[in-house]
């Protein structure tokens, strides 16, 4: 993956679901979030010149970043599941899909990219990390509608 690149790409179409300026999350190695705002976050080799992308790839090398792809919203009773990225998508969903990755509150989904590297898993965050038990977690990976669409939606993003 060319993080760079897909930094790029994502920022270029998110202001759909979230302020490109906001749009990287820092995550800890026990999946909470932390701090978002990276044109304020000092050290880690940051110079004021630095872009939004040059900043992120620097933290990077010592911490795990979550890119979200795009939000989602969940209606109980009926299955469904709205996504908002690119495009907006409403899925219905089966009863087990819904069992299985639903949630009560508005949800970022994306990638959490470990820290100096380029493996990635594909998961859910808080919409901010206002929370103290605000964190990632990643999606059990299932063939089923779900699933395959926001894998579908995150491989468009990614620049190789």
């Amino acid at each position: 993956m060319n993080l760079s690149e897909t930094i790029r790409n994502i920022r270029a179409s998110c202001d759909n679901y979230v302020d490109p300026n906001l749009l990287a999350f820092i995550i800890d190695d026990d999946n909470y979030m932390g701090t978002n705002n990276i044109l304020e976050i000092e050290g880690y080799g940051i110079e004021d010149s630095d872009s939004y992308e040059k900043r992120l790839m620097k933290i990077h090398e010592s911490e795990n970043i979550f890119l979200p792809v795009g939000m989602m919203t969940f209606m109980p009773i009926i299955n469904e599941c709205d996504i908002f990225s690119s495009e907006d998508i409403n899925l219905q969903l089966t009863q087990d899909e819904f069992d299985e990755y639903a949630d009560s509150e508005e949800k970022l989904f994306g990638i959490l990219i470990k820290k100096y590297s380029d493996d990635y898993l594909i998961g859910k965050t808080d919409v901010c990390s206002c929370s103290i038990d605000s964190s990632f977690e990643e999606f059990k990976k299932r063939d089923c509608v779900f699933y395959n669409k926001i894998k579908e939606i995150i491989d468009k993003k990614i620049i190789y």
